[in-house]
């Protein structure tokens, strides 16, 4: 499996602002791997729709993976090591996640970046997900990296305040965005998702978010 982890030969890079990249096709190499794992921890802790603290039932499917997985209620959001629907501790974070995470981490300049957790989001046709920062974590030096799997989705990709500027990314099944530093609290989000139909995937967009959450 190591071998499979190695850096492409021929990475496409595309500079999102300082501190932030988009490795194109980055995750194709180890795509079987990557739907394996998934599965079971679906398996373990199936998807659901979160309610924000106002009310709001989200649009996207949630689960996570790893020693916390990120919650969200009428009481607030936080990460907590119980998954709230099973009652069990949220699955282990699969090997093949964590090896993906470090390496794209090290290819965005951040090296020795150890998940505890990661997130996994379901977008079906119409979802979307707002522009937020992600502050849940204790420690902001760690960076964010996201992987993207099925249908192709816009990202967009702000500043550190929620009314600046926008640039948007179309990203792709295989596509990682790795953001970090100067950049680890810019506001992002994803448009809501067009119809279409993955070859692998089907109708829908899976999205594994790595965090350093404890």
């Amino acid at each position: 499996m190591d071998d499979l982890f190695a850096p492409l030969t021929t990475p496409r890079r595309e500079s999102l602002a300082e501190g932030a990249v988009l490795l194109r096709a980055r995750a194709l190499p180890f795509e079987t791997i990557l739907l394996a794992a998934l599965d079971a921890v679906i398996a373990a802790s199936p998807f659901r729709h979160m309610v924000t603290p106002g009310g709001y039932r989200m649009s996207v499917a949630m689960t996570n993976c790893g020693a916390a997985g990120w919650v969200s209620d009428r009481s607030g959001y936080r990460y907590d090591p119980i998954d709230p629907v099973t009652g069990r501790p949220w699955p282990a974070m699969p090997d093949g996640f964590l090896t993906l995470a470090r390496a794209a981490a090290d290819e965005g300049g951040y090296t020795d970046f150890r998940p505890d957790a990661c997130l996994i989001n379901r977008y079906e046709p119409g979802a979307r997900l707002s522009l937020h920062q992600d502050r849940n974590e204790r420690d902001f030096g760690h960076p964010i990296v996201s992987v993207s799997l099925g249908l192709p989705a816009t990202f967009q990709f702000g500043g550190l305040k929620r009314t600046g500027p926008v640039r948007k990314f179309r990203v792709l099944h295989g596509d990682i965005v790795v953001w970090g530093g100067s950049a680890r609290l810019r506001y992002h989000g994803v448009a809501a998702l067009k119809d279409g139909n993955h070859e692998t995937m089907g109708r829908q967009r899976i999205n594994l978010t790595f965090r350093v959450a404890r």
